[in-house]
Formats: structure tokens, sequence, C-alpha cells
């Protein structure tokens, strides 16, 4: 995936959650914005965000093995922003 392409899906406003699929089945749920920085050659997902916006962690993913990025339905209570599927 480009870096352009990925910048693009996070500007749209009102922002949709955004779930990226990676080569190796991982995946990816971001509910925010600025849970993601976009870089030439990666993207750097913040995971555990706490209400105040402070991560516990985060992921570097090169841009090169997200293969499908797919709009989500709006975040419900209950459903967390940090969520990562797929064997680690």
């Amino acid at each position: 995936m480009r870096p352009e392409e990925l910048v693009e899906l996070l500007r749209v406003r009102p922002f949709g959650p955004l779930r990226l699929f990676l080569t190796d089945g991982k995946t990816y749920d971001v509910s925010h914005p600025e849970q993601v920085i976009v870089s030439r050659g990666r993207v750097d997902v913040g995971r555990g965000v706490s209400p105040d916006g402070v991560v516990e962690r985060v992921d570097h993913i090169a841009l090169l093995h997200i293969v499908r990025v797919e709009v989500l339905p709006p975040v419900t209570a209950g459903s967390g922003p940090d969520q990562v599927n797929g064997s680690h």
C-alpha cells in the first residue's frame, strides 16, 4: 500500500474505523486517525489506547505488508480501539 492511500483514508471526515489486513493474516483495527502515524515505508499503530489518549504500545508495520484496508462500522460502547487479530 502506498502511504498516500492510507493517509487519504485517515483524513476522511467523519472518520470511519478501519481494519488493516496484513500478509501474515494479522489484522489491526484503527478506531481513531490519531492512533496511526504513516511514514514512507511503514505505519505505526498505537495499541492499548486509554480514554485520555495514551497508548500502551506501538506496533510498526511495513506498508508493503498491508494487503487490504476495510472501513468498519462505527465503534460502539464495549468495543476496543486497540484490537489486533490473527496469530502473533
